[in-house]
């Protein structure tokens, strides 16, 4: 009997743990550019992150602005996750992975309205100053 990992990155010190799970994570946002909902936020990100440095007033309101449009990339991409693991257990319909499916759904729609709130009052707050 062994007690080796199952996990080969497990065994992995250093910078070459460091190198191979950067690997992984670009592997992962690339899977998560096939993904429409994930393209589209990443696009409008890409168009509102230069407005983050004309709508906030010192460079905390600019790392609010930023950390909202990331924070909605990242639950994104753990909703595709949850996603793709309910798909990977079976295609046919059960309550469970309904339920799991639509609870990611929800995180992702209140992120959105979180960042759509901030950006709006951030807007609201640059153009009635």
């Amino acid at each position: 009997m062994t007690n080796a990992p199952v996990n080969p990155q497990k065994l992995r010190k250093g910078l070459s743990r460091i190198w191979h799970a950067a690997g992984y994570s670009l592997a992962g946002l690339r899977a998560g550019w096939h993904e429409t909902a994930f393209r589209q936020e990443a696009v409008a990100s890409m168009v509102l992150l230069p407005a983050a440095f004309w709508l906030g007033k010192n460079w905390v309101e600019i790392a609010f602005l930023i950390a909202c449009l990331v924070l909605v990339l990242v639950v994104e991409l753990l909703n595709t996750a949850v996603e793709s693991a309910i798909d990977r257990v079976g295609p046919e319909w059960h309550d469970l992975s309904k339920r799991a499916k639509d609870i990611g759904s929800a995180a992702v729609l209140l992120c959105l309205l979180l960042c759509s709130g901030v950006w709006l009052t951030a807007l609201f707050q640059r153009l009635t100053a």
